[in-house]
């Protein structure tokens, strides 16, 4: 009889993230000499009409409805531009290049060094920027900061780039475009000590099962007389970072008052800066950072085309 494994090996081991901030390990190489990813905030979710333009879709230039993820995107500032040389082991830290304008509560995570020259020689370069999350109603001072990579191939353009940058704040609207595909990069809400049956999905035992029902029926063999890591075991759930490919930016506007929901956003509140409709979910909670960033491996099949939503309820979700 077929049996399929029980809880994906893909996710392994199981491990809860560092921090509150995905880490994103790779950047994707573009032509664009442009920064390639940004931070936002989720506000929460609610849903769309939107004019299907699939070509093969059954309900081809049909209003269907979709639900959309809504994320707030304060501006972003330029905190230094660090400089990379390859070597066998990986990139390799060389210099930085630090701006000498910054906002005060960024003394409340990190302090910017001094330097303000550039290496003589180096391979790559990239941008460490911070979030102004004071300009939102999370209740939050302290800003994220995250290092973000620069698309492009020649050196000096983005070296010109990343300078510009240095002294002046980043919108989103700069980055990304309506209808384009993106990754999203964040960490999942966290579910404390929990059981094989919702930890792993494993079948519920019949109701006569000796010692549990709510367990798996065998720890393994009696030879290698150990327990294999692969066994279904109860633990810890959720907080882990996880990344969510090729989803579709539906909007991107400036008026928050489109999207603002009568008696706010629950455990949300009001959202006051530039925002970000994304289709489907994404993975994390409301208050929480998570990385907008450009496509890894994009469909390559994929047709940008401009959404064209008819309605977006602003209803509240909290039956006022």
């Amino acid at each position: 009889m077929h049996h399929p494994h029980r809880g994906s090996m893909q996710f392994w081991p199981r491990k809860r993230a560092a921090r509150a901030l995905p880490r994103v390990r790779n950047w994707p190489v573009t032509k664009e000499v442009k920064l390639e990813g940004f931070i936002g905030y989720k506000a929460g979710m609610t849903h769309a009409m939107v004019t299907d333009k699939n070509p093969g879709s059954p309900t081809k230039n049909m209003d269907v409805s979709r639900a959309v993820t809504i994320i707030e995107c304060p501006p972003m500032k330029a905190m230094a531009i660090r400089f990379y040389r390859n070597t066998p082991y990986g990139l390799n830290l060389v210099s930085e290049l630090f701006s000498q304008k910054y906002e005060k509560e960024l003394i409340r995570k990190t302090r910017p060094g001094k330097n303000t020259e550039v290496p003589a020689e180096f391979d790559d370069l990239r941008l460490v920027v911070y979030t102004q999350p004071k300009q939102t109603g999370i209740g939050k001072k302290q800003p994220d900061v995250l290092e973000i990579g620069i698309g492009g191939t020649d050196k000096a353009q983005k070296l010109e780039y990343a300078k510009g940058l240095l002294d002046k704040e980043i919108k989103v609207s700069e980055l990304f475009k309506e209808g384009q595909l993106i990754d999203v990069h964040g960490v999942t809400k966290g579910k404390g000590f929990q059981g094989t049956v919702k930890r792993y999905g494993v079948k519920r035992r019949q109701h006569k099962s000796e010692k549990t029902i709510r367990g798996v029926g065998t720890l393994g063999s009696w030879h290698p007389n150990r327990v294999q890591y692969t066994v279904a075991q109860p633990g810890k759930m959720g907080y882990h970072q996880r990344i969510e490919y090729n989803k579709i930016i539906y909007k991107i506007g400036s008026n928050p008052a489109d999207v603002n929901q009568d008696g706010g956003i629950t455990h949300y509140g009001i959202i006051k800066n530039d925002y970000v409709l994304i289709k489907g979910s994404v993975p994390t909670v409301k208050k929480r950072a998570l990385v907008i960033a450009q496509p890894m491996r994009p469909w390559q099949r994929f047709k940008q085309t401009q959404p064209e939503i008819t309605y977006l309820s602003t209803a509240s979700k909290q039956g006022l």
